[in-house]
């Protein structure tokens, strides 16, 4: 019983973790931390790195305080929690950073029908290079109206 709690809690989190990266892109990085955004959609820098990346370190620093808790304290939670926020952390990296930004150049050729949905969604995020008018905040869950088109 202990483990099929443990495996829900992981698959919750790493499901509210795409609802976290919605809001907080939605509402702080497009809000009031847009400072720490504006590079990812201006590329006027010469880093490979951007302020941008403030984001990530974030949610990584989160998913090692429930590690912490559950090695710590009896917070057994802790545990699936953490890893959850973890997967997610992986799997947005590889999906934007590296499939859609090509930050490292891998995954060129993915051309199945999730690859250009999550591709045009985002691409239609980034022609607003502005703080205002945005759409499509999500990552890994996008509206189907991105995967319907041809």
């Amino acid at each position: 019983m202990h483990t099929l709690f443990w495996i829900l809690i992981f698959l919750a989190t790493y499901c509210l973790m795409e609802f976290m990266a919605w809001f907080t892109h939605k509402y702080i990085m497009h809000g009031f931390l847009w400072s720490l955004h504006k590079d990812h959609h201006n590329k006027d820098h010469d880093s490979w790195f951007e302020r941008n990346d403030a984001f990530f370190i974030f949610y990584a620093v989160v998913s090692i305080v429930f590690f912490l808790l559950w090695k710590y304290t009896s917070f057994w939670a802790g545990l699936p929690i953490g890893l959850g926020i973890f997967a997610y952390g992986v799997s947005y990296f590889i999906v934007h950073d590296i499939f859609i930004h090509q930050r490292f150049k891998m995954f060129r050729n993915a051309n199945n029908w999730y690859a250009k949905g999550v591709r045009r969604a985002h691409k239609i995020h980034h022609k607003h290079l502005g703080k205002e008018d945005g759409e499509c905040f999500g990552m890994l869950f996008v509206p189907f109206k991105y995967f319907n088109k041809q």
